[in-house]
Formats: C-alpha cells, structure tokens, sequence
C-alpha cells in the first residue's frame, strides 16, 4: 500500500485554526453566513423546508453542473463533475491518472495536495519553481524546457498560494501548447481565478485544450469553505474515470449543499464583489504594513488571492515563531515550512478589515518581542 506524508498544513490549521482567535494565515476571504446566503440570493425558508434527504447525482444535479459550466467552462454540463470541495477533486485526478514512474511538473512552492499525492503513488516530480529571487514571478521558458514527451501531468495554481502570483494570458496560451504538444494533462488550480486585481481573470484551458482539468471551489474567492463544495471540468470521458473512483469513498454530494451552491452561483458576482472590495482595502493595508516593518519583512506583491508569502530578514525558524505568535498573542500565521520554505510565512489577508488590523497590529509586537524573549 502506498503511503502518503501528513499533510503539513492541514495538521498546522487543524492544531491552531481553533485555539485563536485572530487569523492573519487563512487564504480564503471572509466567510458568508447561511442569512448572508439568504439574502443574497433569495433563498426561501420555504425552499430549504422542501429539501427531501434522497441520493443525488454521481455528477452533481443537471442544474448545478449547467450553472457552472454557463460561468466558468465552455458550456457543456456534460463536462462538469461536482465534488466535495477542490480537495475530493485533487485526489481524484491524481489517483486515477496517475501510475508509479510517471512524469509530473508541478510548482513549487506550492499547496501540498497537488504534489504529495502523485509522489506518494510514485510519480517522478519535476519542480517549476517560482523563484524568490525574482518576486516569485513565473518563468513560462523555464516550464517548457521542463515539460517533456514523458510528461504525464502538469499541475499548476494561478492566482498562486501562497504568493499570490500568476502568468499572463499569453504566457498561459504557452503554456497550454507545450503542454498539448506532448500530450500530458493539465491540472487548473483555478481557486482563486477571479479574485485578481489588474488584469482579467485567466479563462478556463478546458476552452482549448481537452486533457486539461479545471479546478474550483467555493471556499476561498466566494466565502463559503464550510459549505465543502467544488468541482472540476473535463472532457465526459475523464470524468467517467472520475464517477468510477467515486463509487467507493464519497458518492456524491448532499442535496442541500447543491441546492445553495447552486443558488450561489446563479447569483455568485453579489458574492464575489462584495469580498473583492474588501480585498482592496485590505491589501492595501497590508501593503502599507509591510512598508512600516520593512526591516522585519519584505515580500512580492500578490496579483491575485488573498494571500502572500512575506520573507522574515531576522527570523529563520517561521514554525518556531508563529507557535509563539499563536500561543501569546492568540494570532493565526501559517509557517512557511508547510511549502518547504523556512523563513517565510503565508499571511492572509481575506478576513474582515477590523480583525485584519489587530492581527497585524498583535504580530508587530511579536516581532519585537520575539527578538528579545522566544520561547
């Protein structure tokens, strides 16, 4: 049997996410409430009453799947396959194409899932790395020298966690035919694909190119990560692959959770506007916060995601120090070890701006402090 590490950042989330009370290192914006839900939509006590407890679809309703394939595919539900959040997407990608020895690029930094499980399976993991060196900022030549006829997979997240960088359109065109000139899949990371704060969101490669799977979810650009939704887009016959894994872990979805995920998305801008402003105001904040403590901190300015990845200058063990911050000062902060960097923290800046403002406020006295007294 294969084994699979622990994964760090859910066992950090998990030890500390609940034994704060300030959190500065979510990547998701504020979460809505079910009345935030009601009113935004328009959903119905009397729609919610009428929620009858039977099976749903192994795809996900036919509405549902309509709703998403209208917004972010090319319009074909039958290409569309809900899932339980991204995560239950991740792993099925992975396990199901996937085989010992096969070839995959993948990012690096980069969230956990999308790498340990294929190296777990026994896959041969060929690191992009964004570099610190030049603010993280992909480098489209250096994938495609990358990118092999023994690639099997390539695995990529834009807007990125935890550094908030991505490509351009063009750079994602050249990505998408190196990728198809070979053949290899394209896993989409697409969380955080309209959260973005210049350019237009990047489309979906499933526009193009038809071995390429999109990923989202409604936990982190739209406020909902306890309603654990997600899907993926992909040809009819990849999904079919898909169904047939699912058949022995989750089945498939609540009917009450495709019943507001599907109401969400059929009003999902009211949602997203209202947290894309409040990013605005925070990253401003944040941004202005670094400046003040440039000589603790410094980092490259996100592009997108509620998220960034700041460099300690006096600091190298950041595990050591967000335990401290957490256990004195009751402040979430995400160590950078959880993405194999050790003197850096992923900070989020997704939550409400008051909290946003005393959590900063709170991890300006630990650096201090921490210099003088570490525990």
């Amino acid at each position: 049997m294969n084994t699979i590490p622990p994964a760090h950042l859910e066992c950090w989330m998990r030890n500390y996410y609940f034994n704060t009370n300030i959190d500065i290192g979510s990547s998701s914006v504020e979460s809505f409430s079910l009345a935030d839900i009601r009113q935004l939509t328009d959903l119905t006590q009397k729609e919610l009453d009428s929620v009858v407890f039977n099976d749903s679809s192994s795809y996900g309703s036919f509405d549902l799947r309509k709703e998403i394939a209208f917004r972010w595919g090319n319009e074909n539900p039958e290409q569309v396959m809900v899932t339980h959040g991204s995560s239950e997407a991740i792993y099925l990608i992975m396990s199901t194409l996937l085989n010992a020895n096969d070839e995959v690029v993948v990012l690096d930094p980069c969230y956990q899932q999308l790498y340990s499980i294929a190296e777990s399976i026994g896959c041969k993991l060929k690191p992009w790395r964004l570099r610190p060196e030049y603010n993280f900022v992909p480098n489209i030549e250096e994938v495609k020298s990358l990118i092999t006829p023994n690639t099997r997979m390539v695995v990529v997240n834009f807007p990125h966690n935890p550094t908030g960088a991505s490509l351009t359109l063009e750079e994602q065109q050249e990505l998408i035919n190196a990728v198809a000139e070979v053949g290899a899949y394209l896993v989409w990371d697409a969380a955080f694909a309209e959260l973005v704060y210049k350019d237009s969101p990047l489309p979906n490669p499933n526009l193009w190119y038809k071995n390429s799977i999109s990923l989202g979810t409604l936990s982190k650009a739209y406020g909902l990560p306890g309603l654990r939704f997600g899907w993926c887009i992909a040809s009819s016959n990849i999904l079919e692959r898909f169904v047939y894994r699912r058949d022995y872990i989750t089945l498939h979805l609540s009917p009450l959770v495709e019943l507001i995920a599907q109401r969400v998305i059929h009003k999902v801008d009211s949602f997203l506007n209202i947290r894309l402003h409040q990013a605005h105001t925070n990253l401003k904040i944040l941004s202005e916060w670094i400046y003040r403590h440039k000589e603790f901190v410094d980092w490259a300015y996100p592009q997108g995601g509620v998220c960034g990845f700041l460099r300690l200058h006096t600091i190298s063990n950041s595990e050591a120090f967000c335990r401290y911050l957490a256990n004195v000062y009751g402040v979430l902060l995400v160590p950078g070890n959880c993405f194999n960097y050790d003197n850096y923290v992923r900070l989020g800046f997704g939550s409400s701006t008051p909290q946003l403002i005393e959590g900063l406020n709170r991890l300006s006295k630990a650096l201090v402090n921490y210099q003088a007294k570490p525990l």
